[in-house]
């Protein structure tokens, strides 16, 4: 038999090849509760991937078993029965620890990413192992997969046109004026796994975060086909000058909208890049889109998957600035009603009610806000996992412990990414309607990125003193006359909803 988990859903996994199964190799697919008792996951999450677990069931009809047991053992067990089974490489450390100590369980290679394990470890050795750039990574990727290139350059001679992706929204308009993302239609398997999770509940078997209304994303190849061709037809012109902007009531904006498809394994990492390059090549979309388009999926996606499995399971206890603050309750249950800070209560009523912000929100409104707060990186990266629809281990333990909370001390990137409310002023229409203002660092309307931002820098002086890329605002805090009254003031405001 050949083992597929629940992330690995796509026509990709089927095909022949190396510890592949044959075309009439029998199928299992396990559906174990444990993984909902174990962790207080989003609804819409839970409902997504049961959806599309068992929608890919009823495509491959009599040639899998699907089985729903307590445990992915007992799956195991009960369908296997002592015959051989295959699997390809799973997505976490944890399901990788299970698959080992299963007897007669193969491992195959890892499917559904652009570069081999092995490839990624000889390229990370090369670089000595430690500081390895996103950027050096993305480029070599570009090469050897021949994205956007002209012969031997980058196409248009530029590897790198972030600058050209930075523009804040347009004044005066609450969203862009862009073709709408493709949204599914549900089904009687929608309206069965609700059901389902319904009576879970009800019986106090498991518990939820976050509202799970009509299914906002694909659960199946050819949805997710779908949303891939009206992305590319329709958004992915404007995607690049506005991918780092915000807009309160346009959370999509010109976002692909494509992260849970690819991470269910539905979409292949390939068809997506070629597609989008294909349209900059016959003048349907302009380059600076297009790569950035590309870095995410070819760039950061891949490099993320990639330094999880090199980093290895110790990267999980890194806490560089020894944070170590749990997790309030207001955040935990996503009471979004309890902040009054517009960014933070906009953006995470947009996690309680979809299961999804973009990369910016996730970044510098929620990363920074629990940075700044000092809070556990380890409780962070789980509330993320648990959160997001398209939240997985491999994801968000880099991008958590590495970048938003700088837990590694600047083994993934270079500085702490957090900022005062200038930045989210700038990027976005959050602070017009605020109480705070975010030129504010003290008193009744101070803004609480922005006394966050210096209380934090002060808390940490001395580490990032010699950083280059924060030296500078660090030497400026012996030049703030309101200082002292920053530190009590956050001393005193604690984790109390901002």
């Amino acid at each position: 038999m050949h083992w597929l988990f629940g992330d690995q859903l796509g026509p990709h996994f089927l095909t022949p090849g190396e510890a592949g199964p044959g075309p009439d190799t029998p199928l299992l697919m396990i559906e174990a509760r444990s993984v909902f008792r174990r962790r207080r996951f989003h609804r819409a999450k839970a409902h997504l991937v049961l959806s599309a677990m068992r929608h890919r069931a009823a495509e491959l009809g009599d040639r899998v078993t699907y089985v729903r047991a307590d445990t992915y053992r007992q799956g195991l067990e009960r369908a296997a029965r002592g015959r051989p089974v295959g699997v390809h490489h799973p997505t976490s450390h944890a399901a990788m620890r299970l698959v080992r100590t299963l007897p007669g369980v193969t491992v195959g290679p890892a499917r559904g990413f652009l570069v081999p394990m092995a490839d990624f470890a000889a390229w990370a050795d090369g670089h000595g192992g430690k500081r390895l750039r996103q950027e050096d990574f993305y480029r070599w990727v570009r090469r050897g997969h021949d994205l956007l290139m002209d012969g031997e350059q980058p196409a248009a001679g530029r590897w790198n046109l972030d600058h050209d992706n930075r523009e804040p929204p347009p004044r005066e308009v609450a969203s862009l004026r862009v073709g709408r993302p493709y949204r599914p239609r549900e089904d009687d398997i929608d309206e069965e796994v609700r059901h389902d999770l319904d009576r879970w509940e009800r019986d106090g078997d498991v518990s939820f975060v976050g509202r799970d209304g009509p299914r906002l994303f694909p659960a199946t190849r050819a949805e997710a086909r779908r949303a891939l061709r009206r992305f590319v037809e329709h958004r992915l012109a404007t995607f690049g000058p506005y991918e780092d902007a915000m807009l309160a009531a346009d959370p999509a904006m010109s976002h692909s909208l494509l992260s849970s498809s690819l991470n269910l394994g539905l979409l292949d990492p390939a068809e997506c890049v070629d597609r989008a390059e294909r349209a900059w090549r016959e003048g349907l979309a302009p380059l600076n889109s297009v790569e950035g388009f590309v870095r995410q999926i070819a760039g950061w996606r891949e490099y993320v998957w990639q330094v999880y499995w090199y980093f290895g399971e110790d990267y999980r206890r890194s806490n560089a600035l020894r944070h170590t603050a749990p997790l309030p309750d207001w955040w935990s249950g996503l009471d979004a009603e309890a902040v009054r800070a517009n960014c933070l209560r906009t953006v995470l009523a947009q996690v309680r009610d979809t299961g999804w912000t973009h990369h910016i929100p996730r970044l510098m409104v929620l990363g920074s806000h629990a940075l700044q707060r000092g809070w556990d990186p380890a409780a962070v990266t789980d509330w993320f996992h648990r959160c997001f629809v398209d939240g997985y281990d491999w994801v968000m333990l880099p991008n958590v412990v590495g970048m938003s909370q700088y837990a590694d001390g600047g083994r993934m990137t270079t500085k702490p990414y957090t900022s005062g409310g200038a930045y989210v002023n700038r990027m976005s229409d959050l602070c017009g309607p605020c109480v705070y203002r975010p030129g504010d660092r003290a008193g009744e309307h101070a803004c609480p990125y922005t006394a966050g931002y210096w209380a934090f820098l002060d808390r940490h002086r001395k580490l990032l003193a010699g950083n280059h890329r924060v030296a500078r605002p660090v030497r400026q805090l012996d030049r703030l006359a309101d200082l002292p009254q920053v530190r009590e003031q956050e001393r005193a405001r604690g984790d109390t909803p901002p």
